[in-house]
């Protein structure tokens, strides 16, 4: 380029083409011919001559190349071992303090003997010098001499256990030494400990003493083809002294020329006041320059001003685009004047215009890919139909469209079929800016036949409107709507129907407002792809939404919609369903005989239909077990034999059907007593809430889960002061992913603590607290105040086994039914206990207890030491005997028998006049 320029700069004449100039040869040529080679080679060799000076030249050059590389391999090795050095130590005591068991054997009673022979090992593996393993104090636990193990680590620590990374070159014992310091850290990211690892650098480097012959020798042997090399030039310089002939010359600048403007690529040589001296044929039709640019100033050829400045100015550019006309130009230019050369600057041009529209379809194609990546990865991560909609929104601006809405069917929200003749639903819209004039979030829309969005709906194809100010069948939409919408700005839109499968959930409209130009055929298709993606999704949502719906509903009718009434339990309830799926958590409360209450809580394992199944069945077998007046461990035994025939009926219908598994609560209060007896298979304890406001839990034996079988249940009596509150609830209340039941039993204490009297301020109190937050699992919970009967609603006799004590019952009844104001129920009560009692002297054993409550009915009740029970049947007319029980049956609203472990009692109730 250095010749070239210097021709162009005096002209582009070529010179003309002659004959070869024959030169008759010299006295001195002849004389060097007629000597013989070894005479030629003595005379290239000395001083005098040309070919002696380069030699000597040569030598000095070469003498001066070996001792640079002498220098430069000493320095270099220098400086690569202490870099090689820094490099190893730190790999090496990082790569030992993340090592799986480093940070454990920390914390174990006897550090060294753990790390010492890995610590070992680990240094003659890497080949480094020592491997110290220290505390955070600087202790060592590690060396390769036991004697210094205890002592104090010599370095700085500071940054170390700051959790930096300390490299430093000291003077050990063993040399000069580079040795790094890094950090141990936990979990938590907190320093626990240190490793150092170091390494001499004579040990890394050291081959500069190994180099150094090779490099003399490699010297001595350039200094010998040196040489041998001036030799033969001067050998074949004597020969030929006349070198090239012109017509030579002549064709190598012919070829130059011809090479020079053929390239497919413009160049362009400028000297360093700004004038143009070379410009080949590219760079002409590039930049349409005259034709007797060459030799003007570049700023004078019409040039645009950024590309005129760059190419006068003679700076140094890589691929910098320059739009000249129609076509971008991409110059790298560098200078000349580099190492002696003239001054100036050489700029190459490449046309780039073809080459970046296509990079730039590949970037659009590519930003594309990754919105439909996207697509599958942010939308549907919830089985919300209305969040997925809303996903969809976000994700589409301002990527694709400038606002994006999507209208649903209201089936299609509540997780119903879609019906293509009902209004849709905005669900989501998501924009640029907030104030468009569109249809807002929530509003129900009828949708016009002739609208693009109805006509999606209607063929199941998308529909594009390039031009909505042009398009009549959108404006019949909404006139006065349409008309602020395009005045607003929206000019284009893309309406796609939300089809899943052969169902069309809804419709998604693309608007856009800020690029000018309107959608096209390809970010049609692009509309398309996207909102099939998820649709998918919003379809799962819909169908989810079904099944949880089925699920909650079949949930909700099994649990108990309002409690009966009775005046031994003042009571309040809560019940949450989980964040997500239905559960098996239920309670219930039960009357008994004898003004007693039962409170049951259970929760089955798992979620869904199933469990919610299994929660109704195992309600409705307490429901019947209660009703024969059993006590809580016997009904707790009679529901674990049910849970193990449903699990395995299943298994035996599903093949391997899970094991369904439940767990129960079962309390009995009883209002004369005060007493409250409970028992529990699985349950959480029940909480106990004294009068004066203090808590705990009661110690009712735990017993196994239902469904597991062979165990017998225990229970425990509770004599509770009126006013005390008991409180029952299923595990989800306490248990959590995140914490442990005791955790969760502890902040229930402490919120129980902080409710007052009435059992609505205590739930309340309990699910405002922390308690509940995220659950996970459904929750149940139940607070019973409790209430006595008063003593004076309450008659007891004791009656001895002689047929003519009824007479004397009879008589206390009546006294008794005068004293509470019930005179009206005095025959039927007379009747029924002198039947009852008679069929306690006759049938049962002694003692013979007789009671009875005033309570929301009149309750009559007979106590014998006999486990018969009577049985209520028809008499035949000869029968002198057998009517007793079918009268108490005509004259009482219920009647029964209840077990005790001394007898039995029978029971009979009347309404209250």
């Amino acid at each position: 380029m250095v010749r070239h320029g210097g021709r162009s700069a005096v002209g582009t004449t070529r010179r003309p083409s002659g004959p070869r100039v024959q030169r008759a040869p010299g006295p001195a040529r002849g004389a060097n011919q007629r000597r013989g080679p070894a005479a030629a080679l003595r005379s290239a060799l000395s001083g005098r001559s040309v070919a002696g000076q380069v030699f000597v030249l040569q030598v000095v050059i070469v003498l001066l190349l070996v001792v640079a590389a002498v220098v430069a391999l000493v320095l270099q090795v220098r400086h690569d071992s202490t870099i090689e050095a820094r490099n190893r130590s730190v790999a090496v005591a990082e790569a030992f303090a993340n090592a799986p068991g480093t940070r454990e054997a920390l914390d174990d009673p006897d550090p060294t003997a753990v790390l010492q022979p890995r610590a070992e090992a680990a240094r003659e593996a890497t080949g480094v010098d020592f491997i110290v393993v220290m505390n955070t104090d600087g202790t060592r636990y590690t060396h390769p001499f036991p004697d210094r193990i205890g002592k104090k680590f010599v370095g700085t620590l500071q940054p170390a256990l700051a959790g930096g990374v300390v490299t430093e070159e000291i003077d050990g014992t063993i040399g000069p030494l580079v040795q790094a310091v890094v950090p141990i850290k936990d979990d938590d990211g907190k320093v626990v400990g240190l490793v150092s690892a170091g390494i001499t650098t004579e040990n890394v480097g050291g081959t500069a003493n190994e180099q150094l012959p090779v490099l003399l020798a490699a010297g001595a042997a350039g200094l010998a083809l040196a040489t041998a090399g001036t030799a033969l030039v001067s050998r074949r310089l004597l020969r030929q002294t006349h070198g090239l002939g012109p017509n030579e010359m002549t064709r190598m600048y012919e070829h130059h020329d011809a090479v020079l403007h053929a390239v497919r690529e413009g160049v362009m040589i400028v000297g360093d006041e700004g004038r143009l001296l070379l410009a080949n044929d590219e760079a002409h039709r590039l930049l349409d320059l005259p034709e007797n640019a060459t030799g003007r100033q570049v700023r004078d050829l019409g040039l645009a001003p950024d590309t005129a400045d760059l190419l006068a100015s003679g700076r140094m550019a890589t691929d910098e685009v320059h739009r000249v006309g129609d076509r971008l130009l991409a110059v790298n230019q560098r200078p000349t004047d580099l190492q002696g050369a003239p001054a100036g600057s050489v700029a190459t041009l490449r046309d780039s215009t073809e080459l970046r529209a296509l990079s730039g379809r590949a970037e659009t194609a590519r930003e594309r890919l990754n919105m439909l990546y996207d697509a599958g990865v942010e939308i549907g991560t919830s089985l919300d139909v209305a969040r997925t909609a809303e996903e969809l929104a976000e994700l589409a601006v301002p990527r694709f469209a400038d606002f994006t809405t999507v209208d649903l069917f209201e089936a299609v929200l509540s997780g119903g079929q879609p019906d293509l003749g009902a209004d849709v639903r905005r669900t989501a819209v998501s924009g640029i800016r907030k104030d468009a004039p569109l249809y807002p979030l929530g509003q129900q829309i009828r949708l016009v036949a002739s609208s693009p969005q109805a006509r999606a709906v209607r063929s199941g194809q998308a529909v594009l409107e390039p031009q909505l100010s042009e398009a009549p069948g959108w404006r019949a939409q909404d006139l006065e709507r349409s008309a602020q919408v395009v005045e607003y700005g929206i000019h284009s839109l893309i309406a796609v129907p939300l089809r899943a499968g052969s169902l069309v959930l809804g419709v998604v409209t693309f608007w856009r407002s800020e690029k000018p130009e309107p959608f096209d055929a390809d970010e049609l298709a692009l509309a398309e792809e996207l909102v099939a993606r998820a649709a998918v999704s919003i379809d799962n949502a819909r169908r989810y939404t079904r099944e949880h719906s089925m699920a909650v509903t079949l949930q909700r009718s099994l649990l108990p919609r309002n409690l009966p009434e009775q005046n031994a339990l003042e009571i309040a309830y809560r019940y949450l369903p989980a964040q997500a799926g239905v559960g098996g958590d239920w309670f219930d409360v039960l009357p008994l005989s004898g003004a007693r209450v039962a409170l049951v809580v259970g929760d089955v394992v798992g979620h869904g239909l199933h469990a919610a199944a299994t929660m109704g069945r195992l309600r409705t077998a307490v429901h019947n077990f209660s009703a024969l007046d059993l006590p809580p461990d016997e009904l707790l035994s009679l529901l674990d034999e049910l849970v193990g025939r449903i699990d395995q009926d299943e298994t035996v219908e599903g093949g391997s059907a899970p094991v369904t598994g439940a767990t129960c609560l079962y309390a009995i209060y009883d209002p004369v007593s005060r007493t409250c007896t409970v028992a529990r298979a699985g349950h959480p304890p029940p909480a106990l809430i004294h009068p004066d406001g203090s808590v705990e839990f009661a110690d009712v034996p735990a017993g196994p889960p239902l469904g597991l079988g062979g165990l017998p249940f225990e229970t425990i009596d509770l004599e509770l002061a009126e006013g005390s509150r008991l409180v029952l609830y299923t595990d989800g209340l306490v248990e959590d992913r995140e914490r442990d039941i005791d955790v969760g039993l502890e902040l229930l204490r402490s919120a129980l603590e902080q409710a007052d009297d009435s059992p609505e301020d205590t739930c309340r109190v309990v699910l405002d607290s922390r308690l509940t937050a995220r659950s996970s699992d459904d929750i149940a919970l139940i607070v019973a105040r409790t209430r006595a009967l008063d003593a004076d609603r309450v008659a007891e006799w004791q009656v001895p086994s002689d047929p003519a004590a009824v007479a004397d019952v009879r008589a206390e009844v009546t006294r008794r039914l005068a004293h509470w104001g019930l005179d009206e129920l005095t025959f039927a009560t007379e009747l029924i206990l002198s039947e009852l009692v008679t069929n306690a002297i006759r049938y049962g054993g002694d003692p013979i207890h007789v009671r009875m409550l005033r309570d929301r009915t009149l309750i009559c009740e007979v106590f014998d030491s006999s486990s018969t029970s009577p049985h209520l049947r028809y008499a035949a007319m000869t029968d002198e005997g057998g009517r007793g029980l079918f009268l108490v049956a005509q004259l009482a609203e219920r009647w029964g028998t209840r077990y005790t472990p001394e007898g039995k009692v029978i029971w009979a109730e009347q309404p209250l006049p």
